[in-house]
């Protein structure tokens, strides 16, 4: 019976371990289950993401290719618009052959076929007012005398005018210059005027620069020659002319480019001035502030020193006060 009962107890024990056994292999398997269910849960997360992510991946490829075709389209018609400005650039150089061809012949009948007949003019009423000086009533010898003037009104209309169409069409040769070689040429061809004028130039030191010299000799002639047939009665004229280089950037002018060097020419006199609202009404052809007959000259003049500044590349303003003088500032890039 004990025998038995020995028996019993090893049998039982072994079921109890097998039992505890298999317990341990369920909660292992029931571990590696919970595992697994995370694995796939996290699995099925990073799916849901790789989803998105390529929705938005998709939706961003979508809004690229619009803005390539956009641009596509944007750069089509900025090719149109080239092409047609290309085409009017085009025409418009046919246009200034056609219109410097037209100006050469007028240059060439203002120097023959205009000129001859007002030669004549001059000297037929030379030759009358001297030899039928007797003969001429007062009246006569005044409305010749006006005739006279006129006739040289007339030919300083042509020659301005034919400086000013040589100015369009010479061509544009630039040399290193010295300012004050060309400034004390212009003084020597204005001595008299100087003199009678009582003037002062004062201009020291200008420096050099890379101009049309021909073309800049004319420029200071006229701008020179204006202050002094513009000086108040009674008091000496004075006129202050100054150079330097200095960078656009310092510049308080809409016309002149912030990244450049510039050589600033200063012309300044004392002379009776203008009103504001003419700086730049004083540059157009024909266009005169004063009374012809009180001032001489044709309206060309600053018209020209205009055109030479353009074919330098540069800027010119003008400032004045009435009573108080002028002055005018030219720009001209240095490179």
């Amino acid at each position: 019976m004990a025998i038995l009962n020995k028996s019993l107890d090893e049998e039982l024990k072994l079921v109890r371990e097998e039992l505890r056994f298999e317990k341990e292999e369920r909660e292992k398997l029931f571990a590696e289950l919970v595992a697994a269910r995370n694995e796939l849960s996290f699995q099925k997360d990073e799916r849901g993401k790789r989803v998105a992510e390529l929705g938005i991946a998709n939706i961003e490829l979508v809004f690229q290719n619009d803005e390539k075709e956009k641009r596509a389209a944007e750069l089509s018609v900025a090719n149109v618009e080239l092409i047609f400005q290309n085409n009017e650039k085009e025409k418009r150089a046919a246009e200034l052959i056609i219109a410097n061809k037209e100006l050469l012949a007028f240059t060439y009948i203002s120097s023959h076929d205009l000129q001859e007949p007002l030669r004549k003019i001059q000297m037929f009423c030379s030759v009358i007012l001297k030899s039928e000086v007797n003969n001429l009533s007062e009246t006569g010898k005044y409305n010749f005398q006006r005739i006279q003037v006129a006739a040289e009104r007339m030919q300083q209309l042509i020659n301005d005018l034919l400086d000013f169409s040589r100015i369009s069409t010479t061509e544009l040769k630039f040399e290193r210059t010295e300012l004050n070689t060309i400034i004390q040429d212009v003084i020597t061809e204005l001595r008299d005027t100087i003199q009678e004028k009582q003037a002062t130039i004062d201009a020291a030191d200008l420096g050099s620069a890379n101009i049309i010299a021909f073309q800049f000799r004319q420029l200071m002639y006229n701008l020179i020659s204006n202050a002094l047939k513009f000086s108040r009665p009674g008091i000496a004229s004075r006129i202050m002319i100054r150079s330097r280089a200095f960078k656009g950037i310092r510049a308080d002018k809409e016309t002149v480019s912030p990244e450049k060097e510039y050589c600033h020419i200063t012309i300044k006199d004392n002379g009776i001035g203008f009103e504001t609202q003419f700086s730049e009404r004083i540059f157009e052809v024909f266009q005169k502030l004063h009374n012809k007959e009180t001032y001489g000259g044709t309206g060309i003049g600053l018209a020209i020193v205009k055109k030479i500044v353009e074919n330098h590349n540069g800027t010119i303003t003008a400032t004045g006060e009435l009573g108080q003088g002028a002055s005018f500032d030219i720009y001209l890039p240095i490179s």
